[in-house]
């Protein structure tokens, strides 16, 4: 028996809330068409008067998440902005001034992340950073096509800069591989990873901000509630934040939701509970 309230709708708690970060991937679409319970859910709290931002782990500029929700049918009336760990990543690579970076990721997806930053990007032999968006193949290839690669760069000391902390994500049908499972890789073979987004710090004070710009006052933590269905991302960097938080069982754990030990058991060792939760946003 889970310790958390389960909610039939988002509507049940009321006016507690002014402000709602929700992650996107999982819990407003499945990276091909868009839950349209979530997108009317979030819809419904703006209309009274709420204020949304999309929270995601995506590896770009918000406004290339802006273009890939507007391709699959989001409603511009569910969201008032976004937030990804592309923006915070940004920010990191201002501070490397120039140097080289050894880029691991899909050109061609991440090219509004790697032309926003005016990269001096390079082989792995000239590299004195590595960025790393994804794999190159996602489709067709896994961690363990990068050990080896991955072994001889920690080997020479090169700061990973993750920009996608997401281990798996499911493309309708399909799992594939994130950043962070090579990010993991990469420090289980001696290298050292800094990441961009959740369940990392960065990300919430952005988001903090952004909210603040948006409200014309400070923003405080107690009138926010994440909304999430990655327990190692969404939940553990809100709880770690000391925002309350909404958790989506039915995205990417849905398979370990429905163990014996249901939910109590997903949480185990987090710095917190939800305070209630919902098969899908609705």
């Amino acid at each position: 028996m889970s310790p958390i309230v389960h909610l039939e709708s988002l509507s049940e708690l009321g006016q507690r809330y002014s402000m709602v970060a929700c992650d996107v991937w999982g819990v407003v679409h499945n990276g091909v068409r868009p839950y349209e319970d979530a997108v009317a859910a979030l819809a419904a709290f703006r209309a009274g008067g709420g204020t949304v931002l999309l929270l995601t782990n995506a590896p770009r500029p918000n406004t290339a998440t802006i273009e890939h929700l507007d391709q699959i049918g989001v409603d511009h009336d569910a969201y008032d902005g976004v937030v990804t760990s592309g923006d915070v990543t940004l920010d990191m690579l201002a501070e490397l001034n120039g140097a080289p970076i050894y880029f691991i990721g899909d050109q061609t997806r991440d090219h509004p992340l790697v032309s926003s930053a005016a990269l001096n990007l390079t082989g792995p032999e000239e590299a004195e950073h590595i960025l790393c968006t994804g794999l190159f193949n996602d489709n067709e290839e896994t961690p363990d096509d990068y050990r080896e690669r991955l072994g001889e760069l920690a080997k020479r000391g090169l700061r990973m800069i993750c920009a996608n902390p997401d281990i798996v994500v499911d493309k309708g049908d399909q799992r594939l591989y994130c950043a962070g499972s090579l990010a993991r890789l990469y420090e289980q073979l001696g290298g050292h990873a800094v990441y961009a987004g959740k369940p990392y710090a960065p990300v919430y004070e952005m988001t903090l901000k952004r909210f603040s710009a948006l409200s014309g006052a400070p923003a405080k933590p107690e009138e926010i509630l994440v909304i999430g269905d990655g327990i190692n991302t969404d939940i553990k960097g809100a709880l770690g934040a000391g925002w309350d938080v909404l958790f989506i069982a039915g995205g990417i754990h849905a398979a370990e939701a429905e163990h014996p030990d249901g939910l109590a058991g997903l949480f185990a060792g987090l710095p917190g509970l939800p305070v209630a939760w919902q098969q899908r946003l609705k």
